[in-house]
């Protein structure tokens, strides 16, 4: 079986960019992000636990973040919409990635240059910080045990 490329999370954000470059308005843009949560698939009920549970947001939001051969594995549900949505878009940017990368990456930046954080709560900001928090947590964490093993 052939071994798929896997992008970086540079290029994966290129092509975020450039898909949400055609939605010409908050609307249309909040339209997809929607669209792109009801296709994020749901963790298993044994998965939503306090230990998952992402503090900081104003809806509930479950993480899990596996690590395999220097990349991390994201996959996180949340009970609003709109979260879901912003949940899809970190796991396609995330999911894979070197764990190096995933420090190194804004993403941030990303949301503000696709007209994604400005159009959010303060609830909804502080929120998806603290997505962002947790998936750079669990990376640098992968990097430190990966250094004392080696």
């Amino acid at each position: 079986m052939p071994h798929l490329a896997v992008m970086t999370i540079a290029e994966t954000a290129d092509e975020i960019r450039e898909e949400f470059s055609w939605l010409d308005d908050w609307e249309a843009r909040y339209a997809h992000i929607i669209d792109l949560g009801k296709a994020n698939p749901a963790l298993e009920p044994e998965e939503r636990t306090e230990e998952t549970r992402v503090r900081g947001c104003a809806s509930q939001v479950w993480m899990v973040t596996d690590l395999e051969d220097g990349r991390m594995k994201v996959r996180a549900e949340s009970d609003a919409m709109i979260v879901s949505g912003l949940i899809a878009l970190l796991v396609r940017l995330y999911s894979g990635a070197q764990l190096e990368e995933i420090n190194g990456f804004d993403a941030k930046t990303l949301l503000d240059e696709i007209g994604v954080s400005g159009a959010l709560t303060a609830q909804r900001s502080n929120g998806l910080a603290s997505m962002l928090e947790r998936i750079r947590h669990d990376a640098q964490a992968g990097l430190s045990t990966t250094r004392e093993s080696s």
